[in-house]
C-alpha cells in the first residue's frame, strides 16, 4: 500500500488537500480516526440531522461538499484508523479494527489540526465540568445540547457555542469572560490591520448582538475562578457552583453543568515524534511546526497544513491543504514552478486576508496568566494527577525541562501523552526558572502516540 500522498486527518486542510491532489493525478490515503470525514469542525456533518444543521449553522454545512468531494477512485479513505507512529521514510502506522497495519507515501501531509487549550482551574477535573469543544462534539455527534450551562473562558468559540445553545433552545445561564479591558487596550492597536479580514469581525459582532438581544447574563474580567461540589462529597464530587471575583466582588452561581474554554492550540503530537523543528508563538502562545509558505517542514517530504502548523480557523486550513499540494505536485512533477507560483498567488492572497483579524483576535483573548499558571494545589497532568505545586517542586530539585518531569514524578506519561499538560508545564517551568518557553521545550514524544495493545502490534508481519 504504496501512495503518493498520505495525509493523516480529515479536517479541512485534509479533505482540501486530498481533492487537490487527485485533480493532479495523484495516488492519496486519508487516515482518518474518525468513521466519516470532516475533522473536529465537520464532525459527523454526513450524517447530521436538519434539526442537528440548523443548530449548527452555515459553517458547519459548508463542510459537506468537501465530505462529497472525497468522492474519486484515486482516493483511499482509510477511517476508525488511530496513528501511533510515523516515520520521516513515509511510513504510517495504524491500528483498525483491532489489527496493526500501515501506508507508505512518497510524501506525508500532517493535517492534524487543533486541540483545546488546558484549562486547569481549581475544581476543573469534577464530573459536571467540561470543555466547550467536548460539547460540541456531542452536540454533532449525538445531537445533545447542554442545559443550565454556564459557559467560562474566552475566545470566539465560547461565543459561538453561546449562539448554538440558542439556537437549540438552551439558553446559557451565565457566561464568566476572562477578556479584561487591559486586553482590549493591548489588541486596539492591531484593529486597523484586522479589517482586511472583516467578515470574521462581522460574525463576531453577530454573536454578540444575539446573546445580548436573549438577555445572556456576561461577566467579564472574571477572575479567580473556582468549581465545586456540595461540602459532603469531597473533593471529587459532582460539580455545583462556581466562585469568581467580578469588579472585586466574589460571586458564586449554580449549575447543572460547566464548560470551560481558553481557545485552541495546534496538535503538534505527531510533528513532535517526528523530531521536527517547533518555534514558540508569543501571539498564540504555544508552539508551531516550522514551516515555509507551502507547509513544507523541516523535513523535505513533509508538509503541514491547518490548525495543526497554527491556528487560523477552518477556511484557512483548506487555503493550507491546497497550496502544500502545490508543493507536493511540483515536488513530484506534475507541474513546474512557474505554473505552481502562479496558482499559489491566489489562494496566498486569500490566507492572508483571512488571517488579517487573527492578530487582534489573540491579543484580545490571550489565555490569562492564572491560567496559565495555577495554583499550587490544581492538577495539571490529570491522567497521572500531577499538580501544579508538585512542577514547582521539581525545579527546586533542579528540574529545567518538561522531560525531566516525567523522571520525577510522571508528568505527561498518561494515555493522552502531554497533548493537554505539555504546555501548562512549560509555562510553569519558564516562569520558574527564568527561560523562555523556547529554551524549556516541550515534552519528547515517542511512538506510540496514542495506546496500542501487544495484540494490535502482535498482527503486524514478523518482519514490522
Amino acid at each position: 500500500m504504496t501512495f503518493d500522498l498520505v495525509i493523516v486527518g480529515s479536517g479541512p486542510a485534509g479533505m482540501q488537500a486530498a481533492r487537490q491532489a487527485a485533480d493532479f493525478g495523484l495516488k492519496v490515503a486519508i487516515i482518518d480516526e474518525q468513521h466519516q470525514a470532516g475533522g473536529q469542525i465537520y464532525r459527523n456533518i454526513s450524517k447530521a440531522s436538519a434539526r442537528q444543521l440548523d443548530v449548527l449553522g452555515p459553517d458547519y454545512r459548508a463542510g459537506q461538499k468537501l465530505v462529497d468531494d472525497l468522492a474519486d477512485e484515486l482516493i483511499t479513505h482509510i477511517t476508525v484508523a488511530t496513528v501511533w507512529k510515523v516515520q520521516k521514510t513515509g511510513f504510517v502506522y495504524f491500528t483498525r479494527n483491532g489489527k496493526a497495519d500501515h501506508v507508505q507515501g512518497r510524501h506525508l501531509l500532517l493535517a492534524t489540526g487543533a486541540l483545546e487549550r488546558a484549562c486547569p482551574l481549581p475544581g476543573w477535573t469534577r464530573p459536571g465540568v467540561m470543555t466547550v469543544g467536548a460539547a460540541q462534539i456531542l452536540m454533532k455527534s449525538g445531537g445533545l445540547v447542554p442545559n443550565n450551562a454556564i459557559l467560562v473562558g474566552s475566545g470566539p468559540l465560547l461565543y459561538l457555542m453561546a449562539v448554538q445553545m440558542l439556537a437549540a433552545s438552551c439558553k446559557p445561564k451565565a457566561m464568566l469572560e476572562t477578556q479584561s479591558l487591559s486586553s482590549l487596550r493591548s489588541a486596539l492597536p492591531l484593529l486597523p490591520k484586522g479589517f482586511a479580514g472583516w467578515s470574521m469581525l462581522m460574525k463576531g459582532a453577530s454573536y454578540l448582538t444575539k446573546l445580548q438581544w436573549a438577555g445572556v447574563k456576561r461577566y467579564k474580567a472574571v477572575e479567580e475562578i473556582s468549581l465545586h461540589g456540595e461540602e459532603q462529597d469531597g473533593a471529587n464530587g459532582i460539580a455545583k457552583h462556581v466562585c469568581f471575583t467580578h469588579k472585586g466582588q466574589r460571586k458564586k452561581l449554580k449549575a447543572d453543568i460547566f464548560l470551560l474554554h481558553q481557545g485552541v492550540v495546534p496538535n503538534t503530537q505527531i510533528s513532535r515524534s517526528l523530531g521536527l523543528t517547533h518555534d514558540w508563538q508569543n501571539d498564540q502562545v504555544c508552539f508551531t511546526p516550522h514551516i515555509d509558505e507551502f507547509g513544507r517542514t523541516s523535513c523535505f517530504n513533509i508538509h503541514n497544513a491547518g490548525d495543526g502548523a497554527g491556528i487560523g480557523g477552518a477556511y484557512v486550513a483548506a487555503l493550507e491543504g491546497a497550496l502544500a499540494v502545490l508543493d507536493i505536485a511540483h515536488d513530484l512533477g506534475k507541474i513546474d514552478q512557474t505554473e505552481r507560483d502562479a496558482k499559489a498567488k491566489s489562494l496566498f492572497r486569500k490566507r492572508r486576508d483571512a488571517l488579517a483579524a487573527r492578530p487582534f483576535l489573540d491579543r484580545l483573548y490571550a489565555p490569562p496568566l492564572g491560567w496559565r499558571l495555577p495554583q499550587d494545589k490544581t492538577i495539571v497532568c490529570r491522567c497521572e494527577e500531577v499538580t501544579a505545586g508538585d512542577i514547582r517542586s521539581y525545579v527546586a530539585l533542579g528540574c529545567t525541562g518538561p522531560n525531566q518531569t516525567k523522571a520525577f514524578g510522571r508528568s505527561g506519561m498518561g494515555p493522552c501523552q502531554g497533548r493537554y499538560c505539555g504546555l501548562v508545564v512549560s509555562d510553569i517551568l519558564a516562569h520558574e526558572t527564568g527561560q523562555s518557553q523556547q529554551e524549556v521545550g516541550s515534552y519528547r514524544i515517542r511512538a506510540p502516540i496514542k495506546p496500542v495493545t501487544i495484540a494490535e502490534l502482535a498482527s503486524l508481519d514478523p518482519g514490522e
